[in-house]
């Protein structure tokens, strides 16, 4: 849970929604195929898990907060042909402005990591 505190009050945010709203983000930025899990245990775990279609949206996104900021973790797979240096930095921007636009916290970091590529 991430909290906001201004002179209105208080804001909390689930970090599910964050993933979510990442996740719906991601997915519709050109030259993403597919999301990946973010460490060896998420693998096994949703091997084991049944599948359902919320999972999948958030799979690979990992939402920490530093110093009132937020810092996004993205595993993902890209197309094949695509520009990688163009494609993450598509992710960046977008992500961060619907992150920001959002919940109106400060967005310090977005790391991609391109764990394969579609062939």
């Amino acid at each position: 849970m991430l909290i906001i505190e201004n002179h209105i009050g208080k804001i909390t945010i689930s970090e599910k929604f964050l993933s979510d709203l990442i996740g719906y983000t991601i997915t519709n930025c050109f030259g993403v195929a597919d999301m990946n899990s973010s460490s060896p245990i998420d693998t096994l775990y949703a091997l084991f898990k049944k599948k359902n279609k919320d999972n999948k949206i958030s799979k690979g996104v990992k939402v920490t907060s530093k110093d009132n900021k937020l810092i996004v973790d993205l595993h993902i797979t890209v197309a094949f042909g695509t520009n990688i240096s163009v494609v993450t930095k598509s992710i960046s921007d977008k992500v961060q402005f619907a992150v920001e636009e959002a919940t109106g916290m400060e967005v310090s970091k977005v790391n991609v990591f391109i764990d394969n590529m579609n062939v």
